[in-house]
């Protein structure tokens, strides 16, 4: 099977997984009319399974499918190349640490909050400045940090659940 082939599949799917995540549970953000999600722990997944640019597709391409489809369209830019990079640099760690034959328990974390902390900062990057809410866009860092440490346990947690399984061992096989 051609690996390229599966991980466009499989990049899909995670970008469908993190639509749906991300859209499940919306809970609105204080001054900037964001919201607080769980998506980011399909974004984590994305990064530690599919890894590389097409796990960086997955997460970017189904956060920002979430804003557009909930009536966020002025997120969609930013979050797409946010969540792009999450994935990105999470994997890229991830990876890194792996090769050094570093924990891996320290891996997933080490690269999840290196991601979540992406996250923080780019949206209030991006809110703050293209968004024009200066300081306003402040609130949003602590409801993006709650955010950011939920997804990180949760999907902490669901790799340990996909690693029992010997899933994550499955999926590898292809990709």
């Amino acid at each position: 099977m051609d690996k390229k082939f599966v991980k466009l599949v499989l990049s899909a799917l995670f970008a469908a997984l993190v639509c749906v995540a991300t859209m499940m549970i919306k809970v609105p953000t204080l001054a900037t009319n964001g919201y607080v999600n769980i998506g980011d722990t399909i974004v984590l997944l994305s990064a530690w399974l599919i890894g590389g640019v097409y796990g960086g597709l997955a997460a970017g391409i189904g956060s920002a499918l979430a804003d557009l489809i909930s009536g966020y369209g002025t997120y969609v830019p930013g979050t797409f190349v946010i969540k792009f990079l999450m994935a990105v640099a999470a994997y890229l760690i991830f990876t890194a640490m792996k090769k050094a034959k570093l924990n891996q328990v320290l891996a997933y974390i080490f690269s999840g909050i290196v991601a979540e902390i992406i996250m923080v900062g780019g949206y209030f990057l991006y809110e703050s400045t293209v968004l024009g809410y200066g300081l306003g866009a402040a609130p949003s860092v602590v409801s993006n940090f709650i955010q950011g440490i939920t997804c990180l346990v949760l999907g902490y947690i669901a790799i340990l659940i996909l690693e029992s399984t010997k899933a994550v061992k499955i999926v590898k096989k292809f990709i």
